[in-house]
């Protein structure tokens, strides 16, 4: 029967004698009739200097107690003094439930399929479990070779310190044939610690590696990325184990220092050929060693996690709580305003009239008043200029003289400066005689640039968030699949060099590797939704004023248009969930995750700027995306080619050259210029005509002092400050995907607030605010207008 045939077969293998049953189980060559096997009992922290051949097989036989609350490691060191390194010798140590073997020379292999030689080799054991308070455990080491005559020193040592304890330091030495590991048991009441291991030289390369209490210990170079949690290192790196993943509550520290140091950002060595040698032949790196520090620290508590999300939402809803109040003052405030109204309307019971009382104590400023911005604040020149331009164009569009609101509001509604239809007067013959009168003046006014109706421009600005929410719910779907993809990668596999986290202060929750930077950019959504909710209740009170035929909504102060604050807001709580997914792994295919609505949110701050008062003229949604994905896209390029590549910063620049003188002479000119074949014509025309002829300045000079550089310059400089910080604290501070995984956690830093955020987490804060309070600042800038006629208010 088959079942008794391999029975028998079995009872065959146990009855040989140990030598030919090893070589059957090693598929090893029969050992010849002639062949002799040597075995000695053998001592520990004694060196054997021997010799083998083919003729001959070593057996030293160990034994040592084993205590169940008592882990000891055991330490074989193997040096080989003969040179045969195509026949190399072979080393097999036999235990109660594993089997390790391995040559000497032992050969390694690095990146192109190097070989690297190694004579000098040393494994430390994996120690099997006992269930017996004591237990007398032995193990054998086999050595046998094909090669004649070798010679080997054999040591078999206890490791010292094999069971790291907690918050003590422990220094060691490694090399990529003299691996390392230590066990690390977990204490009562620690359910995560943070396993940090530094080093004061950044090369040789290693591998920082996790691993449960399993046989076999993979620590070799071309085995450690097969289990557990690895990292590559150079100086510092830190990895958190939760004791959840480990069964046995305990986890081996392995250390394995690589063959080359590409993985690390090093060069690779050089590989000497000598004049006869074959491509093939392994090369000796010498003495490739490396001196480490290991140490286990307690993670953080559940508490923590708690009252760190507690801080976190605190600080946002007290936004909340502070708007509320506020929302509730101005309203007790008005009801107030509009009773006093009521009883100065009332007659008085002396003289039968109704009492007046100043607009100053009603809180604004007298109609006949001007505010900032408006003609009255500038100098006597400029109103001059002011009343020489508007009377020098022969056109019904002059606002020459002073008008009283009573006037503007009592005349009929298609007069008035918003009425026209957009669509119908586009139609008319002479709409570029007309606009060309206009938007040429020296000195323009609100009123000449607000003339279309506010229902066409209503539409047109509302396209803005129609096409940002589209644009964000299109971009953030395979953001979304992509960073779950990665974060279950990095889950399966192990491998912590994918994500560039901030490893000393990335706490995990769930599935998330660093719960903590992903629960930072929370400010931007809560922030970003405050906005909104203040932008509704600002369109509703403004509707409101429109219905009742309100004249300071009709005719005063800067139009009020909400479109580009919707996308505002909108853009605030995009940055914060794609801000999110980019921190669920930062790497380098994903960095645009983060800056893409980083460049939007920019972009709509100016336009929202130029749109205060230039509400006609402004671009339109399409080609303001436009212009931001090109943007995007050549940030994106920049950073995948720009490095040491000349050629495309010489043709960025030009573009952006171009580009900067385009958008200037819009802004310059209005938009009333052309872009076609005679702009060169045009170009020299002007140049020869105020340059050579006659040296004249600009004709619009406040224009092109105020206009091209004051906004843009303000724009430039915060953009530039917010960047900046960026720089600092993420691209220099914590990591960067410009260098290798290793590399960037040199600049990993410990938690600094609460224990649980790093100075990335408080960037966000502080940035989610900032961007809030700027948002805040676009929507109240020209509040103080309100009361002006658009035709006093000063265009700049």
């Amino acid at each position: 029967m088959p079942g008794s045939g391999a029975a028998a077969l079995a009872w065959a293998l146990l009855a040989l004698p140990p030598a030919l049953s090893l070589a059957l189980s090693l598929s090893l060559p029969l050992p010849r009739g002639d062949r002799q096997v040597r075995e000695k009992e053998a001592l520990f922290n004694t060196t054997y200097t021997d010799w083998v051949d083919a003729d001959l097989l070593n057996i030293y036989a160990f034994n040592h107690s084993v205590r169940r609350n008592r882990t000891e490691g055991v330490r074989v060191s193997v040096n080989v003094l003969s040179d045969h390194k195509d026949l190399p010798i072979l080393f097999v140590v036999r235990q109660k439930e594993a089997v390790v073997s391995f040559q000497v020379p032992l050969i390694l292999r690095g990146l192109y399929q190097r070989k690297y030689a190694y004579q000098e080799v040393s494994r430390t054991l994996c120690q099997p479990q006992t269930k017996a308070e004591v237990e007398t455990q032995h193990f054998y080491v086999d050595v046998s070779t094909l090669s004649q005559n070798a010679s080997y020193q054999l040591r078999v040592t206890r490791v010292e310190n094999f069971v790291l304890r907690t918050d003590e330091r422990f220094s060691f030495n490694a090399t990529a044939a003299q691996p390392q590991y230590f066990k690390y048991e977990f204490p009562e009441g620690v359910d995560s610690v943070i396993v940090k291991v530094t080093s004061a030289m950044a090369f040789p390369c290693s591998v920082i590696s996790i691993q449960d209490i399993l046989c076999p210990v993979y620590d070799l170079d071309n085995n450690v990325a097969f289990i557990g949690m690895y990292q590559t290192m150079t100086k510092k790196a830190a990895i958190t184990v939760q004791k959840k993943d480990f069964p046995s509550n305990s986890f081996y520290v392995v250390v394995v220092v690589k063959t080359e140091d590409e993985a690390c950002g090093g060069p690779l060595p050089y590989y000497p050929l000598a004049k006869n040698a074959s491509p093939d032949e392994p090369m000796d790196q010498h003495n490739r060693q490396k001196m480490l520090e290991v140490m286990v620290s307690p993670a953080i508590t559940s508490d923590a996690y708690v009252s760190s999300m507690l801080f976190c939402l605190g600080i946002f809803l007290s936004f909340y709580v502070l708007t509320l109040v506020i929302a509730c003052w101005e309203s007790c405030r008005h009801k107030k305003r509009k009773g006093l109204l009521a009883a100065m309307d009332s007659p008085s019971l002396d003289t039968g009239h109704g009492r007046s009382i100043p607009d100053a104590f009603l809180g604004h400023s007298p109609y006949d008043s001007y505010g900032y911005g408006s003609f009255g604040n500038g100098s006597s020149s400029s109103a001059e200029g002011v009343t020489d331009s508007v009377g020098s164009a022969d056109v019904p569009y002059g606002y020459a003289g002073e008008r009283s609101l009573e006037n503007v509001a009592g005349r009929p509604r298609l007069d008035s400066l918003s009425s026209i239809e957009e669509d119908d007067y586009d139609t008319l013959a002479d709409i570029d005689y007309d606009k060309n009168v206009i938007r040429t003046k020296k000195y323009l006014c609100v009123a000449d640039l607000a003339r279309k109706d506010k229902r066409v421009l209503r539409k047109k600005y509302q396209i803005y968030f129609w096409n940002i929410a589209t644009i964000a719910v299109f971009y953030a779907l395979p953001v979304i699949q992509l960073v779950i993809t990665y974060q279950t990668v990095v889950n399966v596999t192990g491998n912590q060099d994918i994500c560039y986290y901030n490893f000393l202060c990335a706490h995990p929750l769930g599935n998330l590797s660093a719960f903590n930077n992903i629960l930072s950019n929370l400010g931007y959504v809560l922030l970003g939704l405050l906005f909104l909710l203040i932008i509704l209740q600002r369109e509703i009170n403004y509707n409101r004023a429109l219905m009742r035929n309100d004249t300071h909504a009709l005719e005063c102060g800067i139009p009020k248009h909400f479109g580009l604050f919707y996308a505002m807001g909108t853009a605030l709580m995009m940055e914060g969930l794609l801000s999110a997914c980019y921190h669920v792994c930062p790497n380098y295919t994903n960095f645009q995750f983060d800056t893409s609505f980083m460049y939007m949110i920019a972009g709509l701050c100016m336009l929202k700027l130029y749109q205060k008062r230039h509400p006609d003229i402004n671009a339109s949604a399409y080609s303001a995306y436009a212009c931001l994905a090109l943007v995007i896209f050549f940030s994106v390029v920049g950073v995948v080619f720009g490095k040491g590549n000349t050629a495309f910063w010489i043709v960025f620049s030009v573009i952006h050259i171009v580009a900067t003188l385009l958008l200037s002479t819009q802004l310059y000119y209005m938009g009333r210029w052309k872009l076609d074949s005679g702009i060169l014509r045009r170009i020299l025309h002007v140049l020869y005509t105020d340059c050579v002829r006659q040296c004249s300045g600009p004709m619009y000079v406040l224009r092109s002092g105020e206009r091209i550089q004051l906004i843009p310059l303000l724009c430039i400089i915060s953009t530039s400050v917010v960047w900046g910080f960026a720089l600092f604290f993420f691209f220099q501070g914590l990591s960067t995907w410009q260098k290798t995984p290793a590399e960037s956690r040199e600049h990993n830093r410990d938690c600094i607030l609460l224990d649980f955020f790093d100075d990335h987490d408080i960037w966000h804060f502080l940035s989610s605010i900032a961007m809030f309070g700027s948002f805040l600042v676009l929507l109240t800038l020209d509040d103080d207008l309100d009361c002006v006629q658009r035709d006093k208010i000063y265009v700049f």
